[in-house]
């Protein structure tokens, strides 16, 4: 039986120094279409969709406490994990949001592993 070789599960994704403290970046490795996150200078990698509606996090989610909110109906997850933290609590009109939430099934954000190598930021696919 051979061992798999978890160095190439390792992807280049982004240079460390483009991505500034406070920044977020929307970048496809491979076929995945991932989040890079600079949170006081520590890094996640969040699958790029929000898992409501599919909205791009990049275009205008908040990142408060570890936790990342999108701006269309402010579906809240933890950025270290992806757990779940609030479920489609408000779009436009409060009621729609709850309503439309009810009818999608609750899910984590997909968190990915990302490491600095040299000056590149790398995600474990």
């Amino acid at each position: 039986m051979s061992e798999i070789n978890t160095e190439d599960n390792w992807r280049y994704a982004f240079k460390a120094s483009k991505l500034k403290p406070g920044k977020k970046k929307m970048i496809r490795v491979g076929k995945k279409l991932i989040l890079l996150l600079n949170v006081d200078g520590d890094y996640f990698a969040t699958e790029a969709l929000c898992r409501h509606m599919r909205w791009p996090l990049a275009y205008g989610a908040k990142v408060k406490d570890d936790c990342i909110r999108c701006p269309l109906h402010q579906t809240t997850h933890k950025i270290t994990d992806g757990s779940l933290v609030e479920w489609s609590p408000f779009p436009l009109l409060p009621a729609y949001g709850k309503l439309v939430g009810k009818f999608s099934k609750q899910k984590d954000l997909k968190t990915y592993q990302i490491r600095v190598l040299g000056e590149d930021l790398q995600v474990y696919i």
